[in-house]
């Protein structure tokens, strides 16, 4: 198999024994849990020119190893709704993650750390708040401006939910808010669900910023693994999350990590 776009060398090897464990575990769980799954059919969010088939269940509150495993496993969060990807014509989805233990900055992203270091983080409730909604529905309006897009929608039914642990990571410039990342934390993973920034303050490259954020809490926390989310090579918003290297990718049912 040829590397992603972005990515130029990947290591083989053999699975780790975390994985192994991961998808051992995984397998004598699924079958008791698929039966609530179903498949919804709809446009392809991303814009792509296929039916996407996303393969959910709403759950109730799961202990964090279960979450831990159905991230390993390809799965990401919405609301209370657990899903994957099962598009009959299409594979672009990719998920993405970083081993926080092997993970070095760039020069880039060096110079982004230095760029922002007025900038204070600090991590929060997550709670519907008038401050973060006004942020967020800011975002929305520049970057994303569907009908009905809404802040109060995203909060609702994306953000917040009532099966696992989620925080809100915050960052301030002389007290202003000027972005946000929800993330939902385990023991030894954190699922970066998502991340709105005030787009007049894209010179700062907040998105970079907050990876680098979470890399530094998480090693703060004795954590390993920071989930990023989907990789999709036609999506060119999408590219900076192969910037962060080592970076693996979940491809034919394992992780395959790429360094260069």
């Amino acid at each position: 198999m040829n590397p992603p776009a972005g990515s130029s060398s990947w290591r083989e090897g053999l699975m780790s024994s975390y994985d192994e464990q991961c998808a051992e575990d995984f397998r004598r769980i699924r079958h008791r849990i698929e039966p609530y799954f179903v498949d919804l059919r709809t446009a392809c969010p991303y814009g792509l020119p296929f039916v996407a088939t996303f393969h959910q269940a709403m759950l109730c509150p799961i202990e964090q190893r279960v979450m831990e495993l159905f991230l390993a496993a390809g799965y990401r969060r919405n609301g209370n709704c657990l899903y994957t990807m099962h598009c009959a014509d299409c594979a672009a989805c990719i998920p993405i993650r970083l081993d926080v233990r092997e993970f070095r900055p760039n020069r880039n992203q060096r110079r982004v750390q230095k760029k922002n270091v007025d900038v204070v983080c600090s991590v929060v409730d997550l709670v519907q708040d008038r401050e973060n909604l006004d942020l967020c529905q800011k975002f929305l309006a520049r970057r994303y401006p569907q009908k009905n897009n809404t802040a109060e929608g995203y909060y609702q039914n994306f953000f917040l939910n009532g099966i696992v642990d989620s925080r809100r990571i915050e960052m301030r410039l002389a007290g202003r808010l000027i972005g946000a990342s929800i993330a939902d934390i385990g023991r030894n993973w954190v699922n970066a669900v998502y991340f709105y920034f005030d787009p007049d303050e894209s010179s700062r490259s907040l998105g970079t910023s907050n990876i680098i954020t979470l890399v530094d809490l998480c090693r703060k926390w004795g954590i390993d693994y920071i989930y990023l989310g989907y990789y999709i090579r036609e999506v060119t918003a999408m590219s900076y999350k192969t910037a962060f290297k080592p970076h693996a990718l979940l491809e034919e049912g394992r992780w395959r990590s790429y360094r260069s």
